[in-house]
């Protein structure tokens, strides 16, 4: 069964939970095995670390952590998308807070009982259990694991500040020396914004590209694509050049994008007074990627493709298309499609020596 960009998304964004809380679960683990055995104390609350012992902590904090990143992820961020960082942090904070003190009365029976291998409901195991609520190792519990929660909810809300791909790629090292790869881009541009950008007014317009970039999301997350930069009104998105499933996922992407919108447009009518629709321009080519900046770091993309695509989106009022290609891309494309390819003819392009092919698409 193939697995659709979408959950692959979801599930990239959902297993740095487990990790983060098995890594920091196991230096607390240790932490306070050392100080036991450095102590010589066997506190009767406790529960020894045994190999059985560490291999339940080890899965339990795996499963609690796949839990938290599946909860915020598919429901919770989403429920407290309209706060800002440190109010969803503190509101995060104290559900989970609640949420994970039952984890932790549920688990710690079952520990106690594969430590003195009797049932969970043993007198043993709840002589154990009483001890540990009211003892300081349930205190240093509750704090480990609230030091867990927080720096996995810190690195979920900088993550979706600047892009998972992107984090991931800072922490890999991948781009930290300058690699060249193929890339197609897809430029966007609303139409006429700067006329709606005056009738509004600026906090209006800014409410309606917010909805705006929203209501596109959907479309490039289900067509593998990567959103580069939001300049203004202009989205700019890109894929990697593995083959010709790329070239598709481009095209299909702005057919959705275009149905994702018009799907709202009376939503669009009642709340800001009009139906925005946007153009763009397709092309593709050879770009160097690397990490770049002094005081702020950024993943970059630079070469010719980048100011040919622009170009070639800048054009498709002149010819009155929403969507122009270029031949490269066109000759890439599979034959399969169901739509109807139109060339434009070769045009001169502004500050480009070759001219270029282009080709609009009509349904």
């Amino acid at each position: 069964m193939q697995i659709s960009p979408k959950a692959k998304r979801n599930i990239s964004r959902i297993v740095p939970f487990a990790i983060i809380w098995l890594i920091l679960g196991w230096i607390n683990l240790f932490t306070q095995e050392a100080v036991t055995l450095n102590t010589d104390l066997t506190p009767i609350s406790g529960i020894n670390i045994t190999t059985e012992v560490f291999i339940f902590a080890s899965f339990a904090l795996v499963v609690v952590g796949l839990m938290v990143g599946a909860i915020e992820v598919l429901w919770l961020d989403n429920l407290f998308s309209k706060k800002n960082f440190s109010k969803k942090l503190l509101y995060k904070v104290a559900f989970y807070s609640s949420f994970l003190l039952l984890i932790i009365l549920l688990t710690f029976p079952i520990a106690a009982a594969i430590e003195t291998n009797t049932s969970p409901f043993s007198e043993q195991v709840w002589y154990k259990f009483k001890s540990f609520i009211v003892s300081i190792e349930f205190v240093s519990t509750v704090v480990s694991i609230s030091y867990n929660l927080i720096v996995s909810l810190f690195y979920y809300e900088i993550s979706e500040n600047i892009g998972h791909g992107v984090l991931m790629n800072f922490f890999t090292g991948k781009y930290h020396r300058p690699i060249e790869e193929k890339r197609i881009f897809m430029f966007t541009d609303m139409k006429s914004s700067t006329t709606i950008a005056e009738q509004m007014g600026h906090i209006k317009y800014f409410e309606l590209l917010k909805t705006y970039y929203n209501d596109f999301s959907d479309a490039i997350v289900r067509y593998s694509g990567e959103v580069y930069q939001y300049i203004g009104d202009e989205i700019v998105i890109s894929w990697k050049y593995e083959d010709d499933t790329q070239v598709n996922n481009a095209i299909d992407c702005f057919f959705a994008m275009k149905n994702d919108l018009m799907k709202k447009a009376p939503w669009y009518q009642t709340n800001f007074g009009i139906i925005p629709t946007f153009k763009a321009g397709l092309h593709a080519g050879t770009v160097t990627t690397g990490e770049i900046g002094a005081l702020k770091k950024e993943i970059i993309f630079t070469g010719d493709v980048l100011n040919t695509t622009s170009r070639i989106q800048s054009l498709c009022n002149e010819y009155q298309v929403d969507i122009l290609i270029s031949e490269n891309l066109v000759r890439a494309m599979p034959q399969k499609k169901s739509f109807s390819l139109v060339s434009i003819g070769t045009v001169e392009l502004k500050g480009k020596e070759k001219n270029i092919t282009l080709y609009t698409i009509k349904e």
